[in-house]
Formats: structure tokens, C-alpha cells, sequence
């Protein structure tokens, strides 16, 4: 499969009762194996529905959209697929023969997996805190800018380090200039509190 240097969502197959198990294990994966800027998003799409009880009480209960299947976004590489294939739970990508093939945006649309920007008011130089997914927390300042694919580099501090990270317009806030920066040493917990390792 040509490599696309464009995150695109791929549908992965589960077993039963899996999907957290799977979604959890995979944010630890993105986090050990410094693969934030290649798995972008892991989503298992719910809603909420209104369950009626035998006594007649009504309680509002959340679903799974589709049960067995885990939705990650990702740029698709065989290092991936081998790591992704082999995580506890998952048993493939769905797709011809377990190829994965990414979802047509009206696919992505009906399953609500991402939100779009109208309008985006974003700039090259803007400061902007990443508001969600697994740098959420994150402060950074804007290099690039993609309207099309809605998506901004953000340059960030990481590990005592900068580094250039790509996220979508809709998981972005622009903030004041002049204001405070998280130290570093929080920044990472707050990484790390979004993957659940945080201790």
C-alpha cells in the first residue's frame, strides 16, 4: 500500500467486550513508542439512548455505535500495522483480505468522528493550546497551516525538547500571547494524565 503522509481513519476489528481494552492499550502504545504525530486519534463511537426498565423507569443509557470496532486515525505504515495488529484484542484492520482502506469522508461524517472548523480563525505565529487527544494540555506555537485537511503543525515542548506536531483545527484554542506557560515538567504530566499513566 503507497504510504500517505496524511492522517486517515482505518477501521479496526475487535473482540467482544475488547473496544477500551484495545482503545486503552493503544494510547500507551502511541506514548511508549513516541507515536503521537503518526496515530493522531483512537475514537469508539457512542450515543446516548433512552432505555426503559421492566418496573417502566426510564434511564439514559450509552451505546456503542458499532460494537467490535475501534477507529483510529493514523498514518498508515507496515511499522504501524505490525504494532497495531498486534495489540491485545485487536484481531485486524477491516478491509479486503485485513488491508486496511480508509474511510470516505461520508463515512467519517456518519460516524461523528471529527468536528469541523468554520471560519477557523487560525494564523501562522498564533499561540495555541491543544485542547484534546493525546497532547491535550499542550501549549505550542503554530508553523503551517492546512485549510483543506484542516489540520496545524504546532511546534511544542515535549520531554525538555521542541517538536513539530500536526493536530486538526477542531482539538486547538488560540490563546494570548502573553500568556503563562505551563513549566515543563507539568506539561509532560499532562501528557501523561491524557494516556492514563500519569502517577
Amino acid at each position: 500500500m503507497a504510504q500517505n503522509e496524511t492522517p486517515q481513519w482505518y477501521i479496526l476489528h475487535t473482540y467482544s467486550g475488547y473496544e477500551a481494552m484495545v482503545k486503552e492499550s493503544l494510547m500507551r502504545l502511541i506514548e511508549n513508542n513516541n507515536l503521537a504525530d503518526q496515530i493522531t486519534d483512537v475514537k469508539i463511537p457512542t450515543e446516548q439512548t433512552i432505555e426503559e426498565k421492566a418496573n417502566g423507569k426510564k434511564k439514559v443509557v450509552e451505546r456503542k455505535l458499532l460494537p467490535c470496532y475501534v477507529f483510529i486515525k493514523m498514518i498508515y505504515s507496515n511499522q504501524l500495522w505490525y504494532l497495531v495488529t498486534n495489540t491485545r484484542g485487536v484481531t485486524g484492520f477491516c478491509g479486503p483480505q485485513g488491508r486496511p482502506i480508509p474511510m470516505k469522508e461520508e463515512e467519517i461524517r456518519k460516524m461523528r468522528l471529527e468536528d469541523y472548523v468554520e471560519d477557523a480563525d487560525f494564523k501562522v505565529g498564533d499561540r495555541v493550546s491543544i485542547e484534546s487527544g493525546p497532547l491535550e494540555g499542550f501549549v505550542g506555537v503554530i508553523l503551517e497551516l492546512n485549510d483543506e485537511t484542516q489540520r496545524a503543525k504546532v511546534s511544542i515542548v515535549m520531554f525538555g525538547r521542541e517538536q513539530d506536531v500536526e493536530v486538526d483545527y477542531i482539538q486547538i484554542t488560540k490563546i494570548s500571547p502573553d500568556a503563562v506557560e505551563v513549566p515543563r515538567e507539568e506539561e509532560e504530566c499532562f501528557y501523561k494524565l491524557s494516556l492514563k499513566v500519569c502517577k
